[in-house]
C-alpha cells in the first residue's frame, strides 16, 4: 500500500527538521522534499505530486499565502497544511490561510526542546493525518500513531432516519451551530449571506485554541452585515449577532433577569474539545426549550450530536452539511447517524434555509 507523501515548506531548518521528524513518526506518512520557501515549494510539488503539504506562514521571497494563492492559481492538487505561531499577527494570517482554502492548520510548538516540540506536534497531526488518510481512500486502520499517542476506536458509518418527536410549534429565537474542520472556509460562504436584520442570535463553537477564535470573529465581522464577535463572560445576546465561543474555554447561556447573557467557564474539554460544540448546545436547550435552530457542519469527531439529542427532545429543526461540501463530513455524519437531522444540504444553500426556518 502507497504512503502519504508530504513536502515540508519552511524557511527553518530547525523547523523543517522538527516537523520532519514529526511526520516520521507516522509509518504511513512519507516526506518526499522539503523547501526553504514558497517558491522553491511550488516546484517540490509539481515534481513530487504529494498528497498533503506543510506550509509556514512567514518566509522570504514567497511567503505562505502568497505560495497557497499561487496552489489554488495553478489548480495544483494538494491539501495545504499551515504551521502557524500563536501571535495575534499569526492568527489573523492564519485565518484569511483558512478562508483561502488552506484544509487545516498546526501551531507551532513551544516545548521546553526538541523533543518536547517533537510530541507536541506529533499530538497535533493525528487527526489530521487520519483524516487526509480518508480523503485519500486509505482506511482508518492503515494509519498508525506515533509509539507515545494513545489510540483512540475506530467506529463504523450507519445513518437511521430521523428521530420521531413532535416538532416544536414555537418560532427559533437562537441558533445554535457547531462546527470544526473547514469551519472558516465555510463560515466565509455562510455568515456574510446572513441578512443584517437576523431577527435572532447565533452561538457558535468553532473548535480552535485561543487567540484564533478572535481572529475569526474579527474576519467575519468585516464582511458581513450581522454583527460577529468572540464571546465573553457576561454579554447579552443580541439579535443579528454571531457569539463565537472563545477558544480554550467553554461557552454556555443563562438567564440574567429578562436576558439572555453569555458565561464563559473553564469546564474540563469534552469530546477532546474546548469550546465544546455539546456543552453550549446544552445550556441553549435548558434556556430555549423548543425554540431553537441546531445547526452542525463540517468538522472532525462526533461533537454536537449528543447536545443536538437534548435539544431534539423539545422537537427543534436541525440543519445538516452535507457530505460534498464538507472538508471532513465528520461532525454532520455522526449527527445523521444518531438521527437528529432533518434536513441536511450543501454548504451554499444553508444560509437561505435558515432565513426560511425562521
Amino acid at each position: 500500500m502507497k504512503n502519504l507523501k508530504v513536502v515540508v515548506i519552511d524557511d527553518s531548518v530547525l523547523y523543517r527538521k522538527l516537523v520532519t521528524d514529526s511526520l516520521k513518526a507516522f509509518p504511513n506518512v512519507e516526506v518526499v522534499s522539503t523547501a526553504h520557501n514558497g517558491k522553491v515549494g511550488i516546484d517540490k510539488i509539481k515534481q513530487f505530486k504529494p498528497d498533503f503539504v506543510t506550509l509556514d506562514v512567514e518566509m522570504p521571497v514567497m511567503n505562505g499565502i502568497e505560495t497557497l494563492k499561487e496552489i489554488e492559481k495553478q489548480k495544483l492538487n494538494v491539501r495545504v497544511i499551515m504551521i502557524s505561531t500563536l501571535t495575534a499577527e499569526g492568527a489573523k494570517v492564519t485565518i484569511d490561510a483558512l478562508a483561502a482554502g488552506a484544509f487545516d492548520f498546526l501551531k507551532k510548538p513551544t516545548g521546553k526542546g526538541f523533543e518536547e516540540n517533537k510530541k507536541l506536534l506529533s499530538k497535533q497531526l493525528i487527526p489530521i493525518v487520519r483524516t487526509l488518510a480518508i480523503k485519500s481512500s486509505f482506511t482508518m486502520s492503515a494509519i498508525k500513531r506515533p509509539t507515545s499517542i494513545s489510540r483512540t476506536r475506530d467506529t463504523t458509518v450507519t445513518t437511521r432516519r430521523p428521530i420521531s418527536v413532535r416538532k416544536s410549534t414555537l418560532s427559533p429565537r437562537i441558533i445554535a451551530l457547531g462546527i470544526s474542520t473547514g469551519g472558516p472556509n465555510a463560515l466565509n460562504k455562510l455568515i456574510p449571506k446572513l441578512p443584517k436584520d437576523l431577527k435572532v442570535p447565533i452561538v457558535l463553537v468553532q473548535h480552535m485554541p485561543p487567540i484564533f477564535t478572535k481572529a475569526l470573529a474579527d474576519s467575519l465581522d468585516k464582511k458581513s452585515q450581522v454583527t460577529v464577535v468572540e464571546g465573553a463572560n457576561g454579554m447579552k445576546l443580541e439579535n443579528g449577532t454571531v457569539y463565537i465561543a472563545p477558544g480554550g474555554k467553554q461557552m454556555k447561556i443563562e438567564k440574567c433577569g429578562m436576558a439572555t447573557v453569555i458565561k464563559i467557564t473553564d469546564a474540563p474539554p469534552e469530546n477532546n474539545c474546548k469550546p465544546s460544540a455539546d456543552y453550549l448546545f446544552r445550556s441553549v436547550s435548558e434556556v430555549y426549550k423548543g425554540a431553537t435552530l441546531g445547526v452542525i457542519m463540517t468538522g472532525m469527531g462526533n461533537d454536537g450530536t449528543k447536545g443536538l439529542q437534548v435539544m431534539k427532545e423539545h422537537g427543534i429543526k436541525v440543519i445538516g452539511q452535507d457530505k460534498e461540501s464538507c472538508v471532513v463530513f465528520g461532525m454532520p455524519m455522526e449527527a445523521i447517524k444518531a438521527g437528529v437531522v432533518d434536513v441536511v444540504l450543501p454548504l451554499d444553500k444553508i444560509a437561505s434555509e435558515i432565513v426560511r426556518s425562521l
